[in-house]
């Protein structure tokens, strides 16, 4: 048995470095991620929200979550709103103000549930908590995008700082020194 080493000209034809999986590029999400891009999905978010409220759509709160899924599943990739967010309306800004994108992606999550929970109330007769539950959402994208306030990443660093989440989900997150002002 002929053992190569990594200087045999057909060890090196053979050699690649180890490839991310399918699955991980198929549900890969940005990181770092543009924040501007976020709070206009934010926005975005608190619009449509606040049009599934005054008209009492619960279709338009199917939608939102959805929104929500493709966000936590693909990143910006396929969600309408986030690709709107991240093509068009952030570099209208200018220079992207990029920050860690695991604390995103939990708020992704966060929203996603809320947003799934909205909608299965709504649809089975549960509306006051239902629309409690958008009202919720409402309040969380309102301060994402206007004053930049992710209440998901603060209970990412909660939870991180508890231990609950470990530091290497985010270590620009774990060590306060690599972040930028």
């Amino acid at each position: 048995m002929t053992q190569f080493t990594s200087n045999h000209p057909v060890a090196t034809e053979f050699i690649q470095a180890p490839r991310q999986g399918v699955l991980k590029r198929v549900f890969a999400f940005p990181n770092p991620v543009n924040d501007h891009a976020a709070r206009f999905t934010a926005s975005i978010v608190v619009v449509l929200a606040l049009v599934a409220l005054l008209g009492q759509l619960p279709w338009l709160v199917g939608l939102i979550a959805g929104g929500f899924v493709l966000r936590l599943a693909f990143g910006p990739r396929i969600s309408p709103a986030a690709l709107l967010s991240v093509k068009v309306l952030a570099p209208l800004v200018g220079e992207p103000k990029l920050v860690p994108g695991p604390p995103k992606r939990f708020a992704q999550g966060i929203g996603a549930v809320l947003s799934i929970a909205a909608f299965v109330l709504l649809v089975t007769g549960g509306s006051l908590p239902g629309w409690t539950l958008m009202v919720l959402l409402v309040v969380a994208a309102s301060l994402e995008a206007f004053i930049g306030l992710c209440l998901g990443c603060a209970i990412f660093a909660f939870l991180m700082r508890r231990g609950i989440i470990p530091a290497g989900i985010c270590e620009e997150c774990a060590n306060i020194g690599l972040r930028k002002s």
